[in-house]
């Protein structure tokens, strides 16, 4: 079945269906392949907090994820426990509370990037307020758990061209409340594979090797544009 052809109730429950038997069978590859097992003196440690698209769930390897790219190109120490079917609400018991993890984390992380919300899409418009609320507690508990990090906040991300109003909605708390606490934000991520169904995974709900390459690839220019 193609990205196009996939309707949005259905896409539902793939997606929610999907996500919940990968999680069970896997847990998270929190660090980069072939990184010391702590970081050396002086390296920039950056903690992801995300769901299967920063997990890199589609890769034919952890390596090829776009966070491992972004940091192993930049010298960065990964940590990324990023859990599939995550949301700021949806199956938030997966894999422990990643803010505690990412705020307990020793040494405490220099940068936190937040790629989350696509998972709540499948939880409106039932959950509009719980979602909204969840997602300004988290930024306001990392800007006040890690004042000394670099808080960055990413549009969330998106899988088909068809887009309900959700999408945009759940962005525009996401944006609302980054602006709040201060994080730098990062807007259009949700299109960055619009178009391309050759960039997704035969599962054709995650990116595939392309396009995890295309996230990293747009990210990179983000990040430079912020000065990182």
């Amino acid at each position: 079945m193609s990205r196009r052809g996939i309707r949005p109730g259905a896409a539902a429950i793939v997606v929610a269906v999907g996500c919940l038997v990968l999680a069970a069978c896997s847990g998270p590859v929190t660090s980069a392949p072939g990184q010391a097992s702590s970081p050396s003196p002086g390296q920039v440690v950056v903690a992801f907090y995300g769901d299967s698209y920063t997990r890199g769930t589609g890769a034919s390897s952890p390596e090829r994820r776009w966070s491992t790219i972004i940091a192993t190109e930049r010298g960065w120490w990964e940590f990324n426990p990023s859990v599939d079917g995550l949301g700021f609400v949806n199956n938030r018991g997966l894999g422990g509370d990643l803010i505690d993890l990412i705020v307990d984390h020793e040494p405490p992380p220099d940068i936190v990037i937040v790629t989350m919300g696509l998972n709540d899409n499948f939880s409106m418009p039932a959950g509009a307020d719980d979602i909204e609320a969840a997602i300004g507690s988290d930024l306001e508990r990392l800007r006040e758990e890690l004042p000394g990090a670099r808080l960055i906040v990413v549009e969330p991300f998106w899988y088909t061209d068809d887009r309900p109003e959700s999408v945009d909605r759940i962005g525009g708390w996401v944006e609302t409340a980054a602006e709040r606490v201060g994080a730098d934000y990062i807007d259009g991520a949700s299109r960055w594979l619009e178009g391309h169904p050759e960039w997704m995974a035969a599962d054709v709900i995650h990116p595939n090797d392309d396009g995890y390459a295309e996230i990293a690839r747009r990210m990179d220019e983000e990040l430079q544009r912020l000065g990182l």
